[in-house]
Parts: structure tokens; C-alpha cells; sequence
């Protein structure tokens, strides 16, 4: 926690039972097969993030961490958000941290332009037109030291590279690409990752407990314990494509979504899959305890203007009472909000499309339900690519009240792609995307 900032309230929340009215209504409406796209959703309220250095941001949760940020300021804050328990307070996390593509003997190599930036759980509050940061804590091992956002594993993940992409970096098996965030009722917080794929518990202060991953990833050299508990099937997730949402439903279970579907046979079945999974994982039991299907809407419904089915992703799901879902399809210029019940009958855990020997593979199926996989039923809800004022890339979601929903998006600390990410003194030349909260309020009874 930043000397400057408050302290976090523990804070004892359980998820909120009842479903919202604008919510409920596309559930009940008997024999519809879709809602209305967007009726008469609207935003409401944008608030926007101030420029903070991101090398003092840093340096004051720990001292030192950070040696020059290139003039990068603070974001990629958007990466998840959940409430705080005061109206406008919301708990987010930040990515893994600025980086990059830049191409070199025509490869892509990724970039890590601020190499020692440590994740962080990031408390903000939305006031009128503005967001102010008014807590953070960095995400720390066993011992205290930075997790980093460095890749884990030279077999398995990107190289890492400095900011013009000439001098390699070393890779972290503590380092965590943080995603989703909730807040558990004694005050310790999950996230999930997209390297491993992997769901971590973290304490109210911020230190990794336990970080959960696919049976057979061999990770070695953490400083915080490391546990194979997901199904190895999740190996084969695609590189930068991991875990992205993640809820917490009533009782406590969460359930965590992966962004892609898996490269299963290969990268060009999972380019071309519409078919992505979501996991079901106990706290308690400390285990995944049913797996589910999910099917994307085809790209060019979800975004007109797309038509490579591999950009469709899920970046948020959020938990609307009983074992009913929000999520987000997406691409990077458009959302869809779709309402999902998970059902015992939906469940696939354990069967043969968690073999990868399985031919044709699940993500290989052009019509899974027709192959007698039980794909969950959804309902849209709004078409965020119809409201006005919503930006692009929105990767995380909140529920403020009966009909309204806080968006934030993902700016990606400013930073693009190419050699002209720098300019010649080596500063970022910002894109001018900002980080956002956007209220949007739904049509009533929908």
C-alpha cells in the first residue's frame, strides 16, 4: 500500500442474490430466442484517469522496483473491476504492464519497456469526471519480493525483450499476467492469470498464497507455493490467450473464463473455433469442480466490421445471482453482453474433451450441441457496440444497481506497436487512450 494512499478496508461482502430486473426479464421471456440488441441503453457517466508516472506509482509501493518508466504513465488498470463496498469504490488490477510487438528480421518479439513494474491490486473511486487511485498494493511473493510481469517459461511463453526489442530479458517464474479480481468475505482477494493459465489467491496485503495450475506444467522456481490442480487439458491454451474473467458466484464458488479457445488440434483449430470453456473452481475444495462449453456468437454478428473469428474473446463474467452469468464477448473495437446459466446438465469436466487425443477435438466441432456437447444457453442483453459513448476494448464489468453496469477499459498504458512505439530519446509516444469508468444504464424491464 502506497505510503500516500489509504489503507484497504477489510471488507465482508458476499455477492448480491437478487437478480436485477433489466436482467431478470431477458431470463423469463418465454420462448424469445434473443433480446433486443441495445434499446434504450445509454451511457450515463464517463470518468477518466488522470496522468500518474508509472516509475512513481511503483517506486512508492516498492521502493526502488522501477529504474526509469520511459514516460509511461499509470494504466492498464481496466483489466478487471469489482466493487469495493462504498458507491463509486472499486477494486482493479492491472496487467502484467506496458508492453509491446515489434518486429525484427520479420518476427514479432515482445517488449517489456518497464521490466521490474510489479502487477498491483489497485482501489479507485469514481468522482464526477474523474477516477482517483486511493489505494494500492503491489503483488508480492512468499518473501515480499516483486511477482513481476515477466513470462515464466522459455517452452511455453514469448521472449521477453527490452522496449526496442534488441536486448533479451530474463524470465520470471514468479511473474503473473493478472486478469480478473474479486474480493472473497475474508478480505483475500482472487485473481486469474493468462500465462499458466492459472487462478491465484492473494491476501487482503497483497502476498501470493497459492497460485493453481494445469496438471503437467512443470513450473519450477516460484517463491510462493505452486499447485496442479487444473485440468491439463488447459496446456494448450493459446500464447497471451489464458484466463481474462473471472466471478464469484453466491455461495462462494468462482468460475473463471478462458479469453480464446484452445489450440486443440493445433493454432489454426483454435483460430477458427468459436468454442472457448469456462471453469467452475471451489475455494473449499480447492479444486475445479465442473467445466462448461461456451459458444461464441459468430465474429461479424459480435462486430460488423471483423471477420477473423480469432479476435473473438471473453474478458469479463460477472455473477448475477444463482449459477447465472454475464459475460462479455468481444473484440477489440466491440462488446456483446450475453446472460448464461450453468447447469449440472452443461457439465463436461473429466470427459473426452478434456482428452487431448479426442479427434475431432471439441474446438474443432462446427456445431457442438449437434454432437451432443451441452452447451449452456444464453441470452444477449446488450449490444454495447450500439451505445453510444462506450469505448473500445472493455475488459471489465461491475454491477452498480438494478440497471446499471461500470465498464472499464483496458488502455493499454498508452503503448503500441512498432518502432515508433519510442521516439528517439526512448520516451513512449502516448496513443491518448485513456483509462475509463463508463456508467451505462439499461432499458427498464429488459
Amino acid at each position: 500500500m502506497s505510503s500516500h494512499a489509504a489503507g484497504p478496508r477489510r471488507v465482508h461482502r458476499s455477492v448480491a442474490t437478487g437478480l436485477p430486473l433489466a436482467l431478470g426479464a431477458v431470463l423469463v421471456a418465454a420462448g424469445t430466442a434473443t433480446a433486443a440488441p441495445s434499446g434504450d441503453a445509454r451511457v450515463i457517466r464517463t470518468a477518466i484517469l488522470g496522468e500518474i508516472p508509472l516509475g512513481s506509482f511503483s517506486n512508492a509501493l516498492l521502493p526502488g522496483s522501477v529504474a526509469g518508466d520511459h514516460g509511461i504513465t499509470l494504466g492498464g488498470i481496466g483489466s478487471d473491476i469489482y466493487p469495493a463496498g462504498r458507491k463509486g469504490e472499486y477494486w482493479t488490477v492491472t496487467d502484467r504492464g506496458p508492453n509491446g510487438q515489434i518486429k525484427v528480421d520479420g518476427k514479432k518479439r515482445r517488449t517489456f519497456p518497464v521490466p521490474g513494474f510489479d502487477p498491483a491490486i489497485v482501489r479507485i473511486r469514481v468522482s464526477g469526471d474523474t477516477i482517483k487511485v486511493i489505494g494500492a498494493m503491489p503483488l508480492t511473493t512468499s518473501s515480499g519480493k516483486a511477482v513481476t510481469g515477466l513470462p515464466n517459461q522459455k517452452s511455453r511463453d514469448e521472449a521477453p525483450y527490452t522496449y526496442d526489442a534488441q536486448t533479451p530479458l530474463s524470465y520470471d517464474p514468479n511473474g503473473l499476467d493478472t486478469e480478473g479480481i474479486v474480493r472473497a468475505g475474508d478480505g483475500s482477494f482472487w485473481l486469474v492469470d493468462e500465462y499458466g493459465p492459472s487462478l491465484v489467491h492473494v491476501s487482503a496485503r497483497g502476498k501470493v498464497l497459492a497460485r493453481y495450475v494445469p496438471k503437467g506444467l512443470g513450473l519450477t522456481g516460484a517463491d510462493y507455493p505452486v499447485v496442479e490442480a487444473l485440468p491439463s487439458i488447459l496446456l494448450h491454451r493459446k500464447t497471451n490467450r489464458g484466463f481474462e474473467g473471472l466471478a464469484q458466484l453466491p455461495g462462494g464458488d468462482l468460475v473463471m473464463a478462458l479469453q480464446s479457445p484452445l489450440s486443440l488440434p493445433d493454432a489454426d483449430a483454435g483460430d477458427a473455433s468459436r468454442t472457448t470453456r469456462l471453469l467452475r473452481f471451489s475455494p473449499r475444495e480447492k479444486a475445479v469442480t465442473a467445466e462448461y462449453a461456451y459458444r461464441f456468437d459468430p465474429v461479424d454478428v459480435v462486430d460488423p466490421s471483423e471477420d477473423d473469428t480469432s479476435e473473438l474473446k471473453i474478458s469479463s463474467v460477472v455473477a448475477v445471482g444463482g449459477d447465472r452469468l454475464l459475460v462479455e464477448e468481444r473484440t477489440d473495437k466491440t462488446a456483446r453482453l450475453q446472460l448464461v446459466s450453468l447447469t449440472r446438465t452443461s457439465d463436461i469436466l473429466g470427459g473426452p474433451w478434456d482428452d487431448d487425443t479426442t479427434a475431432p477435438s471439441l474446438e474443432q466441432l462446427d456445431d457442438p450441441a449437434a454432437r451432443g456437447v451441452p452447451v449452456p444457453a444464453k441470452r444477449l442483453v446488450v449490444d454495447l457496440g450500439k451505445v453510444a459513448g462506450v469505448p473500445g476494448k472493455i475488459e471489465g464489468i461491475a454491477r452498480v444497481d438494478h440497471d446499471t453496469l461500470a465498464l472499464v477499459n483496458d488502455n493499454d498504458f498508452g503503448m503500441t506497436d512498432g518502432t515508433g512505439a519510442f521516439d528517439a530519446r526512448g520516451r513512449l509516444v502516448d496513443s491518448g487512450i485513456k483509462t475509463t469508468v463508463t456508467y451505462v444504464r439499461l432499458p427498464e424491464g429488459r
